[in-house]
């Protein structure tokens, strides 16, 4: 769901700001710690890909996306000064909360979940881990926020998506509109 925020900010930051200020202002957004965040993505595609072939990885991957989650929240906390970053860092907490409580996994409505693949839902129903979820169920903690919200035709992807999603897209779609048009405000300025 991140990556939807980002695309949707960016466009609307280039149709708001023009197509050059929006380049300009994405070329240099500075955060502390930034490198990060693209280390941790890789690092969890790492595990995505082998926590089914590899039983150690399978085993310990609940703590791993928890040391993720403490090392972007980190990040995100470094960077709390920058507009939108709270929303963000509240997003990503109400995600890591409702996980730690749920053994590291993300809980996923079978409900919501109906309108992706059988294939996942029925994976879901068979208790297998998929990537970091978990399927939903009596025993699961704070259930409300964890991933109940459908989304389907007609937006591009069909997903199911938490509270927390929603609040750090929100995060990140007021950061990327921030620096995009601030870019154009001095441009404008220095132009007059």
């Amino acid at each position: 769901m991140v990556i939807d925020g980002i695309v949707i900010g960016i466009i609307v930051g280039l149709i708001r700001a023009g197509f050059k200020n929006g380049l300009v202002a994405l070329s240099n957004i500075r955060i502390k710690g930034g490198i990060i965040f693209p280390l941790l993505l890789l690092l969890q595609f790492f595990m995505f890909y082998f926590q089914d072939q590899v039983q150690f990885f399978n085993q310990i991957s609940g703590y791993f996306f928890m040391v993720v989650y403490i090392v972007g929240l980190y990040v995100l906390w470094l960077n709390r000064n920058e507009p939108g970053f709270w929303y963000i860092f509240i997003g990503v907490g109400l995600n890591f909360l409702v996980m730690v409580l749920n053994g590291g996994r993300m809980p996923v409505s079978l409900e919501a979940a109906k309108v992706l693949d059988p294939i996942y839902t029925q994976m879901l129903k068979d208790g297998v881990t998929v990537t970091k979820h978990i399927m939903l169920d009596d025993s699961t903690h704070l259930s409300f926020l964890g991933d109940i919200i459908p989304i389907s035709s007609p937006y591009p992807r069909t997903q199911v998506i938490s509270i927390g999603d929603i609040v750090m897209n929100i995060g990140i779609f007021i950061y990327l509109q921030k620096i995009m048009l601030v870019e154009k405000l001095r441009t404008s300025s220095v132009d007059a």
